[in-house]
């Protein structure tokens, strides 16, 4: 059975934030808020917990994580990428926008795309979510929580909680929120390429 709290969505409770670090860092898997619906998502070095996220959400090995990071000196500790794409990343972080890079040597391999080599990164627009990252000092590896055979992010954390309360450890409710995924913006070869439309504006990468 998992947790569930109640954290504030402008002034998140720095007790639960450190509660919430503390399953993260003992291998838990946590749902919790960002600004395109809530995700799920562990610590990066953890592979029994990423398995159990790839359990929940039915994932095959050719799905791309994200690495959820805090700002975008984070991200340039875990992606290969070139001045025209730092300042599209400044100009455009934080946000609903999920970015795709070649992984560095940092990202384990098993998280990053078998045949690409490439790994996906972002800055959520959320305050529970950067408190959480904030107090963690790292990425959390995550994936939005679009649950086998819907198509869209869960955003209810009371129907979250009575689909997955027993699969998970920790439920962070931080209220109702929208339900559209990210935009992603494939950067990996250099170019942008507009992969899929979603919560971030996409005419800044046309």
């Amino acid at each position: 059975m998992s947790q569930f709290f109640y954290v504030h969505p402008e002034n998140p409770q720095q007790r639960l934030i450190d509660q919430a670090i503390e399953i993260i860092n003992k291998g838990g898997v946590i749902i919790y808020p960002t600004d395109s619906g809530y995700a799920i998502g562990c610590q990066l070095d953890n592979k029994g917990a990423l398995e159990r996220i790839c359990r929940i959400r039915d994932l095959d090995k050719q799905h791309n994580f994200t690495l959820m990071c805090s700002d975008l000196a984070q991200i340039s500790n875990y992606a290969k990428f070139d001045n025209q794409c730092y300042r599209a990343l400044r100009n455009n972080t934080p946000g609903g926008y999920t970015f795709i890079f070649r992984a560095n040597k940092e990202v384990p391999k098993r998280v990053q795309n078998p045949k690409r080599k490439t790994i996906g990164l972002r800055v959520p627009d959320n305050k529970i979510a950067h408190a959480l990252l904030d107090a963690l000092g790292e990425p959390i590896l995550s994936t939005s929580l679009i649950l086998p055979g819907e198509d869209i992010t869960e955003s209810d954390p009371e129907l979250i909680r009575d689909k997955l309360e027993k699969h998970v450890d920790l439920i962070v409710n931080g209220g109702h929120l929208g339900e559209q995924p990210t935009t992603v913006i494939d950067m990996s070869e250099g170019s942008f390429e507009i992969i899929r439309v979603g919560a971030g504006d996409p005419s800044p990468f046309e």
